[in-house]
């Protein structure tokens, strides 16, 4: 099968292979793109939490994106978790150079696990600066709730905080509602200043590692093939609830999803 589409993922590595750019590589591949990388940290983890941080150069940072950016153009940059205000810093000035606009931002904030991976200043300059540059921002609850400074516990709450997220410049919101204690979930999408909200029933599992990553990257996927966004968010949403549904128990804590769900495995490799 030939990939239709590319997609460059800046995002740290999950030692586990549930999130991070393993999730990334996972998603675009299944759903029949190019992934290309740049990795920004190394993470040691497993479904428990997370052990250590390495952060890469801001130097290789920039040569990974830029000497593949210059070969292999993407349709479409997935960006994830960037740890550091240096790094953010440099994927502002890199975006400058490229002029480049189809940016899909993952506000990477918080393990599953509850371990925090980016610093305070990091924050403030993702919120004021990063969101702005990019076409579409996924935050899940949590996330929304630190870059908005409310509580969210409720369907309202989240529609009071994409307003306020959108305020800050972000051009259009996906905000996840998966952390919400209710039997269904809600996704909330702004796109040209119209709600639209996704709604599932919610899957009785702790085995959503990676389920951000990989939400992201797949709407990434879609948006590259052509799909307008709406679309993409809807096909992203149903492939990410069909890997969930897999229940892979893999692990002690949190486990992984099932990135392979697209798949149609001939019976003769099994």
């Amino acid at each position: 099968m030939k990939p239709k589409s590319k997609i460059l993922i800046i995002a740290g590595s999950d030692s586990s292979g549930g999130a991070g750019i393993q999730a990334d590589i996972k998603t675009v591949t299944s759903l029949g793109g190019y992934a290309m990388t740049a990795i920004t940290a190394v993470t040691s983890q497993n479904t428990t939490g997370v052990k250590s941080v390495l952060p890469i150069t801001p130097k290789e940072i920039e040569k990974q994106i830029l000497h593949t950016y210059n070969d292999i153009k993407p349709d479409v940059i997935k960006i994830g978790m960037l740890h550091s205000t240096n790094i953010i810093n440099l994927i502002l000035k890199v975006l400058a150079r490229t002029k480049f606009k189809k940016i899909v931002l993952d506000p990477v904030m918080v393990a599953k696990g509850g371990a925090k991976l980016i610093s305070n200043n990091a924050i403030k300059l993702l919120k004021y600066k990063l969101i702005k540059k990019a076409y579409l921002i996924t935050p899940n609850i949590p996330e929304a709730e630190v870059l908005t400074k409310t509580k969210i516990r409720s369907l309202d709450d989240m529609l009071i905080s994409i307003k306020i997220l959108s305020k800050l410049g972000a051009k259009n919101i996906l905000l996840k509602g998966g952390h919400l204690k209710t039997k269904y979930t809600y996704d909330i999408l702004l796109n040209n200043n119209k709600m639209k909200i996704f709604k599932n029933k919610k899957i009785n599992t702790k085995n959503t590692h990676g389920t951000g990553c990989t939400l992201s990257s797949a709407i990434a996927t879609f948006l590259s093939c052509g799909k307008p966004l709406k679309k993409s968010c809807e096909l992203g949403i149903k492939y990410v609830n069909q890997a969930i549904k897999s229940n892979l128990v893999y692990g002690k804590g949190n486990g992984p999803i099932n990135h392979l769900n697209s798949f149609k495995i001939n019976r003769k490799f099994l």
